[in-house]
């Protein structure tokens, strides 16, 4: 499955959220990416060579995140920058969080940390 080729899919609420197996499922289709305990969200973060490449890619999640209306939490600073998605409706994952993963390890290329 492709997830950088799919697009969002609103939530209202009122569905659970994927259960442990579904999201490490998911996970191995979205490399770099990783579960937190709970499995209610998932993370990853990006090395930079400077402050200004930090948050021009911060800028390009923000606006990828506005085009699918699905917002991750993104923290950065000088060289760095972490992203991390959960669907705050559901208080915990959802497919839609796994498929924006996808599409930021589409532009991230080697700005894994």
């Amino acid at each position: 499955m492709n997830l950088s080729k799919k697009t969002c899919t609103p939530c209202r609420g009122g569905i659970p959220p994927l259960e442990a197996a579904q999201a490490k499922a998911l996970l191995r289709d979205t490399p770099g990416w990783s579960l937190d305990e709970e499995a209610r969200s998932i993370k990853r973060s990006f090395r930079f060579e400077d402050f200004a490449s930090a948050m021009k890619f911060a800028g390009e999640v923000g606006a990828l995140a506005e085009a699918e209306g699905h917002h991750p939490d993104i923290h950065f600073g000088w060289g760095y920058c972490r992203v991390s998605f959960q669907t705050h409706k559901i208080k915990g994952l959802h497919e839609n969080d796994f498929i924006m993963a996808a599409k930021v390890n589409t532009f991230a290329g080697a700005k894994q940390a």
